[in-house]
């Protein structure tokens, strides 16, 4: 897709246009039935899935007289297999019992195996990497004669980091050079695959492993879903097998307990009805790989080099004071293609040698329109080797609410993760140059960004155009590209330091969770009243404000805010984050009509009636910030219109008022005992509520910065706050423990983590980065702006008023500092 710079590669390869094209005129140009069938079209499926067999032993160069392709949804459920059939000797037996061991550098999926082998019975035991390079010791000869079968699993390539690691190993372990430990047996070795399949070519013909896992869509974007296990057919007749699925019996009794497998190794694992039609896209994958790029081995030189250039630039990027502006994590010095495969790990870091947020990057990468990937990658044991991170530190950062996968980034100023790059066969010159310039433009000066890369030496490429898609042709590819280091200094020696974006700084609290029970609140004295200036609603999640001057507050916030959202044909929530101009879809509440009229340029205003329709709608469940709220949908009449302005098929739906559903609702201490607080469609609270004095801090911050003068209101509008409030002293917000207005009640819960939406102009839906790198730059690496606030339930069936012009009386907090929020989502108001 035109303007993205896509580099996730190691995490899914891109599909070509081609790839898909071949396959459904495949499709429409057969009848391909279910393969247990005997009629033509079943016949015509069973040859063809046997063909891509074939394709794939080929593309691995080894054949069927060697190995057997057993087709699974994926390389984890292929681990699976392996662990719940390999012929394990348990403890407690007259025999030796078997091991198996791994490298800390693995997948989760790998030592997830460990669970299985444990109910076997079975010990398992994790091997450093530097400790398999110490093991040259043979066993004695008399303990070599030991049948007992144990089994070694390690990646061909880390998904870390992108380390090679010697497929030597394989015949030096099964011979016995090579011990992971000193135990007697015959040792096996299982070979993950899928990382290094992706970039590299492998020769089963050489490097003969027992098992090798692999996943499709990591060499071809498509089909997902699909994997498989080669095995070794010396190993084959050894594995054990339990259950039976359709397919792989050649005879069975329902009322006995007989049953005779079937002799083809594949047939007898593959349980069930394989995912056919996937397995027919694959001879169109290696057809239009092999046409595309001319062969694995020509990926492998063309990601490499792409990935040279980008370490070389990246590690000698440096700040005025000699200070490198990333840390890479790598166990190589990107010389060689042949022990790094096309993935660079790194954090970035500030002048001062701190580590910055992944999460903050992320967003600030996305801004750029560059997909990256963040967090641990599903390998826990090199994260831990390459950060630094104790087994005591994953305790303690479980414990203050760190999990795989969030976006807590940091927890008491140290990483809980970092930020991988990584190159496929699509990856060019470009999308190097461009992230390049993505880390010198948002961490160097402007003078510096002139021309960043005239002294490093593009490639001679030459463009293979394949459907808006293009491959540099690895013959015209220079393997590594020469840059020298003096060169490079240029570069950085002219960097300086000019207050750039910043992470979120560590997450401790959840937001969510209510202020400390130990603060103190104390009455905020003297001073120049504070008033409410504007309270606006968006009875649309993530529509136009409704601004209005006073409106009754009902048990979810404001009465009709965020009632409503748009989500895309397959019932997902869209933001102004996937589509700015829902900015430009300006809903209004009529209270007398009990109509919401919603209006855009060009488009004629429609109605959508206030009135609870959940009698006579379809209830569906969808998801906000990770929780299940029960919606319905609004009908084909606003969807039309929706899907017209906006140039893509969308609904709305709303929320449901059926009171049953404990879905969207919260529990908050300090509120009432055992209080269950309801939420609208909101991301994390009832009430988001910003200040005046702070927005014209933060604009004479903004307005250094950029080229135009940012208007007060425009700014106040990008932040789409509930209330506004007209304060004497800026962020004094920030403060307090809670507020009155009027008869209202409000409990401070947390500040507003800012993401990439306040980029976005809410008149006109036009990006501009430089506000959230400002809004980081001038709050000191924070991105907060804003409070999130609580409102006791009404205890009355009377609704309360919020006014305009209402004197506003807030509580401090002895402790004025507010924890930021561990939900693993950002923080935005929607």
């Amino acid at each position: 897709i035109s303007g993205i710079t896509y580099l996730d590669h190691a995490g899914s390869a891109l599909f070509p246009e081609s790839l898909l094209k071949a396959f459904t005129d495949d499709l429409k140009n057969n009848v391909y039935g279910n393969p247990h069938s005997q009629n033509i079209s079943s016949k015509l499926t069973y040859d063809t899935i046997e063909h891509v067999r074939y394709r794939i032993l080929q593309h691995f160069h080894t054949t069927a007289e060697d190995y057997t392709v057993i087709f699974t949804s994926g390389c984890t459920a292929a681990l699976k297999l392996i662990a719940e059939s390999f012929p394990w000797i348990p403890e407690g037996t007259k025999q030796h019992s078997s091991r198996f061991c791994y490298l800390t550098d693995s997948h989760t999926s790998v030592v997830g195996m460990r669970g299985i082998t444990a109910s076997m019975n079975v010990l398992s035991v994790p091997i450093k990497p530097k400790e398999i390079l110490l093991a040259k010791s043979r066993l004695p000869a008399e303990e070599q004669n030991c049948t007992t079968p144990h089994l070694f699993s390690y990646p061909a390539q880390s998904n870390f980091s992108g380390t090679k690691y010697p497929l030597s190993w394989i015949q030096d372990i099964k011979s016995g050079k090579l011990c992971p430990i000193k135990t007697p047996g015959k040792w096996f070795v299982l070979l993950d695959a899928a990382s290094y399949v992706s970039s590299s070519p492998l020769d089963l013909g050489v490097h003969q492993a027992d098992f090798i896992p692999i996943s499709f869509y990591k060499i071809f974007g498509f089909p997902t879903g699909l994997g498989a296990l080669l095995v070794n057919n010396r190993i084959a007749p050894l594995l054990r097998k339990t259950y039976f699925g359709g397919g792989t019996a050649a005879a069975y009794l329902a009322g006995e307990d007989i049953y005779f497998p079937r002799k083809s190794i594949a047939e007898r694992f593959e349980d069930g009805t394989v995912s056919f039609l996937d397995i027919i896209a694959l001879k169109h994958g290696f057809d239009v790989l092999e046409k595309l790029t001319g062969g694995m081995e020509k990926i492998k030189q063309h990601t490499f080099a792409l990935a040279h250039y980008t370490y070389t630039v990246l590690s000698n990027l440096k700040y005025a004071n000699g200070a490198p502006v990333v840390r890479i994590y790598s166990d190589t010095d990107f010389s060689n293609p042949d022990v790094q495969g096309p993935i660079i790990n790194f954090n970035v870091l500030d002048e001062n040698g701190e580590v910055l947020g992944f999460s903050q990057v992320d967003s600030m990468a996305s801004l750029h329109n560059i997909h990256v990937r963040t967090g641990c990658f599903c390998n826990t044991g090199a994260c831990q080797m390459h950060l630094d991170i104790s087994n005591e530190d994953i305790q303690r950062n479980l414990q203050a609410g760190h999990v795989c996968g969030d976006n807590i980034d940091l927890v008491d100023g140290r990483p809980t993760g970092s930020v991988r790059i990584s190159f496929g066969y699509m990856s060019s010159f470009e999308d190097a140059q461009t992230f390049l310039n993505f880390i010198i433009a948002t961490r160097l000066s402007k003078s510096d960004t002139e021309a960043p890369f005239q002294s490093v030496t593009k490639p001679t490429t030459e463009s293979v155009p394949d459907d808006h898609l293009s491959f540099i042709n690895a013959d015209k590819l220079s393997p590594i590209l020469q840059t020298s280091d003096r060169e490079l200094g240029n570069i950085s020696s002219q960097a300086e330091t000019t207050g750039s974006w910043q992470p979120v700084e560590p997450v401790a609290d959840s937001i969510r969770a209510a202020v400390s029970e130990t603060a103190v609140p104390t009455c905020r004295k003297g001073g120049k009243p504070i008033t409410v200036a504007k309270i606006y609603l968006y009875p649309i999640k993530s529509c136009s404000a409704f601004e209005v001057t006073e409106w009754p507050v009902g048990n979810q916030g404001l009465l009709y805010d965020r009632n409503w959202m748009v989500v895309n044909q397959n019932g997902v929530c869209i933001t102004q984050k996937q589509e700015p101009r829902l900015c430009l879809v300006n809903p209004s509440i009529d209270l007398k009509q009990k109509i919401m009229v919603i209006q855009a340029e060009g488009m004629d205003p429609i109605s959508v009636p206030l009135e609870d329709c959940t009698g006579r709608a379809v209830i569906c469940e969808s998801k906000v910030c990770s929780h299940r709220v029960k919606t319905y949908d609004c009908g084909e009449r606003i969807a039309g219109w929706l899907s017209t302005f906006l140039g893509r098929p969308c609904r709305l739906i709303r929320q449901s008022s059926d009171v049953k559903s404990k879905s969207h609702q919260k529990n908050t201490k300090g509120l009432s005992s055992a209080t269950n607080i309801s939420l609208s469609l909101v991301n994390e609270a009832q009430y988001l509520l910003i200040n005046v004095a702070s927005i014209l801090q933060l604009k004479e911050h903004i307005s250094a910065r950029l080229k135009e003068p940012l208007e007060t209101e425009e700014l106040i509008q990008r932040f789409r706050a509930n209330i506004v409030i007209s304060a004497p002293e800026s962020f004094e917000e920030e403060e307090w423990a809670e507020i009155s207005i009027g008869a209202l009640q409000f409990q401070v819960v947390g500040p507003c983590s800012r993401c990439q939406i306040i980029c976005i102009d809410q008149q006109s839906g036009e990006r501009n980065k430089e506000i959230l790198q400002s809004l980081s730059a001038a709050r000191g690496r924070k991105t907060n702006f804003g409070i999130y606030l609580m409102n006791q339930p009404l205890l009355s069936s009377f609704s309360d008023i919020l006014s305009v012009g209402s004197q506003v009386l807030p509580v401090l907090k002895e402790n004025t500092e507010i924890q930021p929020p561990t939900s693993s989502e950002e923080k935005c108001s929607g």
